[in-house]
């Protein structure tokens, strides 16, 4: 070992874990928020809320898409920080963020053009249609905002702290579901009920504040400037390698996430309705399980940086076994609270027989997922962002995508939906751990 590292062992791996995961839940609990109140809405609550599920996933896709930065950013530090050579690298944050957020602000005024568009393609129509460009087009703003907060988070990790992007998340949620409740259903004699548009103004405020904090927070707690410094960076070639691979690697993932809503969406009403709760539920799962991936993330970079082997070997059996432990727990509770989860979205008798037929898949799912989520993140931290893209890629064109296919052609439904996301899943789980045991076992022996 050629430097001295915290112990990788419980309280290590939690303490960065544990607020890894209430920071990771808060934006599904945004979109949740969203959803379990909007499909409470006396006045088309059943359109609102496929409205809301729609523009949720295809704002997700673009989040997702741009926002992989962070892992980028956060990977590169925490390399840096492990060889001892953090102050190499001060210039790059600000250069890395200079070039997303630009980018962001590129695609967003694109997309506001022809937003119509995008959501006939979604199979959105008639007063779900209307509803969904109205709700994209006030929630959209929020965007390059997001990205901004995404990519602070991802300083912060790679500096091994992941305590105040939990700050930033918790303050946004709560925030969120406060202003949720006041502009959806309004205020008696002070403010009118905005329904659904409400909802989108909500998420735009909170994710205002979060991004505000955010600023505040790097300047008063960290080294790390965001002034603009030139020359560029020598890392930034890397760092713009790696988030083009995991650029490609969102698409491949929001293509898998897009199908699905597509599907449902022409199945009716009903099933896009409990498509939007599951997987509204399988976010917050995959968020509470990616505390754990954000652990191997931020000490994956930093025991490679450092060529502690061992450590890393050690990390990655630990980390595995802790997000399995978590989805134990999150299989219990969803079994004991079968019916109420889904009451907690909707009162609509027929979106929740739908829902309930298919949320069995989800839970026996869950171990499985969480392999796949854990490995994920380390994966990031190590910069394996070529393979990740690669198992993306296999995973949605080579399963997902005929899996969906076949439950097409065999009315499956829904069924077959859920069927091919699990399918996907397993594929890139598998991937994973046998490309990890193949590179790493051999180093090994050189420890």
């Amino acid at each position: 070992m050629t430097a001295n590292h915290p112990p990788i062992n419980f309280k290590s791996i939690n303490n960065l874990a544990i607020p890894a995961i209430i920071a990771g839940i808060a934006e599904p609990l945004l979109s949740i928020t969203d959803t379990a109140i909007v499909g409470n809405i006396p006045v088309n609550g059943l359109e609102s809320l496929a409205a809301a599920g729609i523009v949720g996933s295809f704002l997700s896709m673009l989040i997702w898409i741009l926002g992989q930065t962070r892992s980028a950013i956060s990977a590169i530090i925490s390399q840096y920080l492990g060889a001892g050579r953090i102050a190499e690298i001060k210039s790059l944050p600000a250069q890395a963020i200079f070039l997303n957020i630009s980018l962001s602000l590129l695609i967003l005024f694109s997309t506001v053009f022809v937003v119509e568009e995008i959501f006939q393609l979604l199979n959105a129509s008639g007063k779900i249609l209307d509803y969904c460009i109205s709700y994209y087009s006030i929630r959209v703003w929020g965007f390059p905002l997001t990205l901004f907060v995404f990519a602070v988070m991802g300083i912060f990790r790679g500096l091994q702290n992941t305590f105040w992007p939990m700050m930033i998340a918790i303050v946004g949620a709560v925030l969120n579901i406060i202003l949720d409740f006041a502009f959806v259903y309004g205020i008696e004699g002070i403010l009118e009920p905005m329904y659904l548009e409400g909802a989108a103004y909500a998420s735009l405020l909170a994710q205002g504040v979060m991004a505000i904090m955010a600023f505040i927070l790097l300047i008063t707690k960290t080294d790390i400037s965001l002034r603009i410094r030139l020359p560029w960076h020598p890392e930034l070639r890397r760092l713009v390698v790696m988030s083009l691979n995991l650029f490609v690697r969102a698409l491949a993932l929001n293509t898998t996430l897009l199908l699905a809503v597509r599907e449902a969406t022409a199945l009716g009403d009903r099933y896009i309705g409990a498509h939007t709760i599951a997987i509204n539920l399988w976010m917050f799962a995959a968020f509470f399980i990616d505390g754990y991936a954000a652990a191997g993330n931020i000490m994956g970079g930093r025991l490679l940086g450092s060529r502690s082997y061992s450590e890393l070997w050690s990390l990655a059996k630990k980390i595995v076994r802790y997000g399995l432990m978590v989805s134990l727990v999150l299989i219990l509770f969803a079994v004991l609270f079968y019916y109420p989860l889904g009451n907690l979205f909707s009162n609509n008798p027929e979106v929740l027989e739908t829902f309930y037929a298919i949320f069995f898949i989800l839970i026996i799912a869950l171990p499985m997922n969480t392999v796949a989520f854990v490995l994920d993140g380390l994966f990031k931290g190590l910069g394996e962002m070529k393979y990740l893209r690669n198992v993306l890629l296999s995973a949605t064109f080579l399963g997902f995508v005929p899996m969906l296919f076949i439950g097409k052609q065999l009315d499956w439904g829904l069924y077959g939906i859920w069927i091919a996301i699990s399918l996907w899943m397993f594929i890139r789980g598998a991937a994973l751990v046998w490309k990890f045991r193949r590179k790493f076992r051999p180093l090994l022996q050189n420890v």
